[in-house]
Formats: C-alpha cells, sequence, structure tokens
C-alpha cells in the first residue's frame, strides 16, 4: 500500500469519512472529526487509504511504523 504524506491526518477534507481502526475492523462512517478525535485518543494516524472512494476510506495507524517497515 503506497500512502502519500498528503493523505495524513489534518489533511483529509471529506466531512464524513469511512474508518477502519488499527486491527482493520470497519468502524462504520464517521463524522471527520469523530475520526480524528478516535485517532488522537488511541495515539493513531488517521490516514486516507481510498480517496476516491464515496465517502473516502480512512484507516487508523501509526504512520511513522508503517512507514519505516515499508523502507
Amino acid at each position: 500500500m503506497y500512502l502519500k504524506t498528503s493523505d495524513i491526518t489534518l489533511e483529509i477534507r471529506a466531512l464524513r469519512v469511512r474508518l477502519i481502526d488499527a486491527e482493520g475492523k470497519q468502524m462504520g462512517i464517521l463524522p471527520r472529526r469523530e475520526a480524528l478525535e478516535i485517532a488522537r485518543r488511541e495515539g493513531l494516524d488517521l490516514v486516507e487509504v481510498a480517496p476516491q472512494a464515496n465517502p473516502p476510506v480512512c484507516r487508523l495507524l501509526d504512520y511513522g511504523k508503517f512507514k519505516y517497515q515499508m523502507d
């Protein structure tokens, strides 16, 4: 999975997102603000993984750890 840095956390523009948790479980369609709050509470990043979907699909993950594993 390739992610651009512009797809991370505060760069997400959609008002509602389909959220997937760190274990891959769908959490449903949520307001962006609520998804960001969940990410902050869990100490994770909110990453847009399917921006073309309606609503866009976002996943909670540790982006630094993910990027390190991909390098």
